[in-house]
């Protein structure tokens, strides 16, 4: 196998012009692919790429002629198909020195079409199954979210609404406003801390229920157990948004069912005297009800998964459990609820993601008030209405909801990987 020794430093520096290495390794039509695709990449750049690339930095020099929005989606596009060939680059740079190694060592080396085409049937077919994922998840998710990024460093806003005016990058002002402008740091504080509160309240008063009706349909000595499985799962089976909308009638203030006949029968019991409650007009009273809304619409998910849950614990925990003398509660602390939290903890952790981006809540029962705490926010928006807000009013202001919508991106993924890493949630080797 002498005849047959690669330099893999030869190679290397061959592949710095993909495709060279791969035939300095008599890979002939796998250098000639690596090439072709290097080749079209440096005409596509000379073509428009490069063009593309520079616009994005520039966002236009003429107005109405120059579409600063356009030019930065282009540019976006550019700079991912950018990355993705320089990934290429660098694995075919790794691939030209592999394939070196393996001649040096006298093993193997496809050389034939035929022999290449079956190693990436048989070797490659993980990348092949995976592959249009992954190229479906950079121009479905990676992207939008990249041009979202690029937005929040602009003064995209009704000032600034091409073609009829350029966008500019202005840097971190928009994070700076939001934080040391009064106007904004005051919505920005009021809205975040309503959604924290929103967050935690409903989401918790959904799990607390969810798992308290599944513990107690459990019970043995409950009859009719099917039965109150079935009404535990109707808030489920009606869509959201009708449910939602019909609540906010109920809760209304002068027609609705709970003041004009909930309240009313409660009042003819000895001793009771409940006034009418101003649901829809004061602010604490409509965060109250939003919260008991959503704890009404999902406690039956977790209902459900908890139920599931309880049929695969080993009734021989429990028998043992009264054996040694531990009540109900005892049994329920150190057995049901550690067993629930092992399985449920991700699900768990993802209901209160969900409820912190819960926009259909909050916009269908009272579009997000009532009343105002300044910015376009109402007294009940959570961030996520607040940017839709910030987005389709009179005055919109695109780039300060990106902004928005980054701070919210950060603060949810954040705390997910924080609350998956101390509770173990993916951790399921053992």
């Amino acid at each position: 196998m002498e005849g047959s020794q690669k330099n893999v430093k030869r190679a290397m520096l061959l592949s710095l012009i993909p495709g060279l290495g791969q035939i300095y390794n008599k890979q002939l039509f796998k250098g000639l692919v690596f090439l072709g695709i290097f080749v079209a990449f440096v005409v596509q750049m000379i073509v428009s790429g490069g063009h593309a690339l520079a616009e994005l930095v520039q966002l236009g020099a003429v107005p109405m002629e120059d579409h600063s929005l356009f030019l930065l989606i282009g540019g976006t596009l550019q700079l991912i198909v950018t990355a993705i060939f320089l990934l290429f680059y660098g694995l075919n740079i790794f691939d030209a020195k592999r394939v070196a190694q393996r001649w040096s060592r006298g093993e193997k080396v496809n050389t034939t079409i035929k022999e290449i085409i079956l190693n990436i049937g048989d070797a490659g077919f993980p990348y092949l199954l995976t592959m249009p994922a992954y190229i479906l998840m950079i121009f479905t998710i990676v992207f939008p979210v990249l041009v979202t990024l690029f937005i929040a460093f602009t003064n995209y806003d009704f000032k600034h609404i091409p073609p009829a005016s350029l966008i500019d990058w202005v840097g971190f002002d928009n994070f700076k406003n939001m934080f040391f402008l009064s106007s904004y740091r005051r919505t920005f504080g009021a809205v975040f801390g309503w959604t924290v509160i929103w967050t935690l309240a409903a989401t918790t008063l959904q799990i607390v229920l969810g798992v308290f009706t599944a513990v107690v349909a459990h019970q043995k000595f409950i009859k009719f157990r099917r039965v109150f499985g079935i009404i535990f799962l109707l808030p489920w089976a009606v869509p959201a948004f009708i449910t939602i909308m019909s609540f906010s009638n109920i809760f209304n203030d002068s027609i609705g069912a709970i003041n004009t006949q909930v309240i009313p029968f409660i009042n003819n019991l000895p001793l009771i005297d409940i006034p009418s409650i101003a649901w829809k007009t004061d602010p604490n009273w409509t965060k109250v009800a939003i919260i008991m809304i959503q704890g009404w619409l999902g406690f039956p998910y977790i209902y459900v998964m908890v139920t599931g849950i309880l049929q695969s614990i080993s009734e021989d925990l429990y028998e043992a459990a009264k054996i040694d003398g531990a009540n109900a509660w005892k049994r329920f602390f150190n057995i049901t609820l550690p067993a629930i939290f092992l399985v449920a903890a991700p699900t768990f952790v993802t209901q209160y993601t969900f409820n912190f981006n819960n926009f259909s809540m909050i916009y269908l029962f009272n579009n997000g008030g009532p009343g105002s705490v300044g910015g376009g926010a109402g007294s009940t928006d959570i961030l996520i209405s607040w940017i839709y807000k910030l987005t389709t009013g009179t005055s919109p202001q695109y780039s300060m909801a990106s902004a928005v919508t980054l701070i919210i991106s950060i603060i949810v993924i954040s705390i997910s990987l924080l609350v998956f890493k101390k509770t173990n949630a993916f951790n399921l080797e053992d």
